[in-house]
This record gives structure tokens, C-alpha cells and sequence, in this order.
């Protein structure tokens, strides 16, 4: 069986949204409005069953986002693969894909806050303490509305690390 990784469409995001619920259900992801998905599509990738028509639904069997935070720094965000998917590379595919949007965009660090410390360990991601940013960095982030950076600085206003998962950081 093979796929795919390309860039999220308009059209994809109720399935991302779809094949996000189960994890969110798990606690495993955060869930999100589908507003959101719409606004952070071009964030996107998608992993795509090459054997299906590409407008099946079942044709979308992975995704992943990529979200600048600072000016050297990104988020992997939303990482999710078919259940019927994994341990097939999928994952490992759109990781590569985001690492490499990262590169292209200039970023030099990438972060994540996961469960997965196993597969992440192997893209060379390392759990990292608290002190993310210097501090005139911190200074301007405070300022963005964006939940999943008031996550990343562990501000008072969202639930200290929501779902008990890990932060890690990979030099690229």
C-alpha cells in the first residue's frame, strides 16, 4: 500500500477534523473548532492512500501542522495517522515533510508537546525543561492570542500541561 504527503486543502479539513476525534476522545490531542482547521489549513499536511480516489473519505489517512512561533522556532502540531495506518511510515513521512517546510521557512528549532516521546526520540526531538525562549522572546509571545503558544510558555491562563504530555525540542 502506498500514499502520499501534500499540502491540506480547503476539502480536507472535515476529515482531518474526523480523523482527529478519536484522539481527542483518547485525551491524547486537544480538540479544536472546526473554524480552526479552516484557519490554520495552509498549516497542513495531509497523507493520502494512493489505492483510493482522492475524494474518497478514506483516502486521507494522515496529517500533521506546522506553526511558526518566533523567527528561528516551530510547532509540530496535530499529528495523526489512521489507526489502520500505523506502523506503516506514515507518520514517520509527514514528520519528514514538516521538517522540511521548517527548513524552507528558515526555522531552526522545532518543538512539540507529545505522548509519543518514543517516536518523536527517533526524529531526534529531546524532552526539554521549561526555559523555551529568552526572555525578550517570551516578552513578545505573551502577547499572541494563540492557545497553543499559551501552552508552549505555560501561562496561568491555560491548564498547566493540559493533557500530561511531554515538550520536546529538535535542532534542525
Amino acid at each position: 500500500m502506498s500514499f502520499t504527503v501534500r499540502p491540506a486543502r480547503t476539502s480536507d479539513v472535515p476529515l482531518i477534523q474526523e480523523l482527529c476525534e478519536p484522539l481527542v476522545q483518547k485525551r491524547i490531542l486537544l480538540g479544536k473548532e472546526r473554524v480552526v482547521f479552516y484557519e490554520s489549513v495552509q498549516e497542513f499536511r495531509v497523507a493520502v492512500d494512493d489505492s483510493l480516489p482522492p475524494e474518497a473519505p478514506e483516502a486521507l489517512i494522515g496529517c500533521g501542522a506546522l506553526h511558526v512561533i518566533w523567527d528561528e522556532l516551530g510547532e509540530v502540531r496535530t499529528l495523526a495517522v489512521a489507526d489502520n495506518w500505523l506502523h506503516r511510515g506514515v507518520g514517520h513521512a509527514i514528520l519528514d515533510d514538516i521538517e522540511e517546510k521548517a527548513r524552507a521557512l528558515g526555522l531552526t528549532k522545532l518543538f512539540c508537546l507529545t505522548f509519543e516521546t518514543e517516536f518523536f526520540g527517533r526524529h531526534g526531538f529531546k524532552p526539554i525543561g521549561e526555559e523555551l525562549v529568552a526572555p525578550e522572546v517570551y516578552a513578545e509571545l505573551v502577547r499572541s492570542q494563540d492557545e497553543g503558544i499559551a501552552e508552549f510558555l505555560d501561562l496561568a491562563r491555560v491548564k498547566p500541561n493540559t493533557l500530561g504530555n511531554t515538550r520536546m525540542l529538535k535542532l534542525l
